[in-house]
């Protein structure tokens, strides 16, 4: 996975009493290791399951307990959230979340969490019945009415032997959504964004095809980054979801005929986005704004398929001791796409690193594109790395983003196409 960048950032982890409370530490434990300052505050019942110990160990401070709380320091409910950018509740059990939809601080974790003034994220985790017993379901609803994040429990078999939902959502999960709720940008938020990746698959015949080797990596690593800065993505890819965010959107497709269509549909629907309002600390005017949508055509398309692709698999008695593949041109997806009010980011991969540079310059003006992402490949181990290094090409400006994780690269990019748009209010 992915580690974002939290540093500077103060975040508090109420833990209540779930039996599923030992895997907060491997939460509190990803969020330290992203530079964050956690702080955690533990109910009575969640000490039975886990010591405040071991968070110590984890976040190199004290944890607040009822047997901890001072108001001669800053260890008590009130100034533990002072100045936290985001309180994450994890794992809420029923009774906490039905007390918290009601206003009820009868322990420290849910003082803390009536305290903050930063985003809430909670994470359910509890019997199947006692989730879906209408009081605890009405108070979620009233939950996310109030603007608190509830990231979705698992479905499988729990420890009291019920099958079905209430299993604590996978801890990476829980970190990206919690994440995203410190990490989001005016800019991009709300933002309806399509983002193509992975290499497509032309069928040869049932259980053969034609493709490249693209991993699908730098697609994700913007998807991701789009995702975590508030971005309604669109991803369209051949490679699934991987370890992407359970609520990122993505559409699964094989052939560069099924991208096709899919990316003019998607970015048909993304120009019709609603009319957004400034956050309330945004320096921007209390005035609606159309945000103009994004295109990243970071997707490897096969430039040719085969032409009778054929039902079952093709034998070799069939074909004999040689076999001449007749192929047609695919259609251009960057062409057929109308970038009328679009923001447009293509990405070329090039081997000739000679004339890598000169043809990607030159796809600017023939495929219409506001910007193209330019990496040079060396052979086909460049394919499936974590690292990756681009030229940022647009009809201004070359800029060299240096070679990086990914998810880092991904980042820079994302800064630079801000000064793509020409948002119409």
């Amino acid at each position: 996975m992915n580690l974002v960048n939290l540093s500077g950032k103060k975040i508090v982890v109420g833990v209540t009493g779930s039996i599923s409370a030992y895997k907060a530490c491997d939460l509190v434990r990803l969020f330290v290791k992203s530079g964050a300052d956690v702080k955690v505050v533990m109910s009575e019942s969640a000490q039975k399951f886990v010591s405040a110990l071991t968070f110590e160990a984890l976040t190199k401070n004290e944890v607040l307990t009822s047997s901890s709380e001072s108001w001669s320091s800053e260890n008590n409910h009130i100034d533990i959230v002072k100045d936290a950018d985001l309180f994450v509740m994890a794992p809420a059990t029923a009774n906490s979340i039905n007390k918290l939809a009601k206003g009820i601080a009868d322990t420290l974790v849910l003082q803390a969490a009536l305290a903050t003034k930063s985003p809430v994220v909670i994470a359910p985790a509890a019997n199947t019945q006692m989730l879906q017993n209408h009081y605890t379901v009405g108070s979620l609803k009233m939950l996310r009415v109030n603007d608190i994040v509830v990231v979705e429990p698992q479905s499988k078999k729990l420890v009291c032997g019920v099958e079905g939902s209430g299993a604590l959502a996978n801890i990476e999960e829980i970190y990206y959504q919690s994440s995203k709720e410190i990490l989001t940008e005016d800019f991009w938020r709300d933002r309806k964004v399509v983002v193509t990746g992975g290499g497509t698959r032309e069928p040869i015949d049932t259980v053969r095809y034609i493709s490249n080797y693209s991993s699908g990596k730098m697609a994700e690593a913007v998807v991701l980054s789009l995702y975590l800065r508030g971005a309604d993505v669109c991803y369209i890819t051949t490679t699934g979801r991987n370890t992407l965010p359970d609520d990122v959107y993505i559409i699964d497709v094989e052939s560069a005929k099924e991208m096709l269509e899919y990316t003019v549909d998607a970015v048909r629907v993304a120009k019709k986005g609603k009319m957004t309002k400034p956050s309330l600390n945004s320096s921007e005017p209390i005035s609606l704004i159309r945000k103009m949508p994004y295109l990243f055509m970071v997707a490897a398309v096969s430039d040719y398929s085969p032409k009778y692709p054929q039902d079952g698999k093709l034998k070799k008695s069939q074909l004999g001791d040689e076999w001449c593949l007749e192929l047609v041109k695919n259609p251009d997806i960057l062409e057929a796409v109308d970038k009328n009010n679009l923001v447009t980011v293509a990405f070329k991969a090039e081997s000739d690193k000679e004339a890598g540079l000169e043809n990607a310059k030159e796809m600017l003006i023939k495929k219409g594109v506001d910007a193209v992402c330019y990496n040079h490949i060396a052979d086909k181990n460049s394919f499936g790395s974590d690292t990756n290094a681009v030229e940022w090409i647009t009809k201004d400006e070359i800029v060299s983003i240096p070679r990086a994780s990914k998810y880092l690269v991904a980042g820079s990019i994302l800064n630079l196409a801000q000064g793509l748009a020409e948002d119409e209010k």
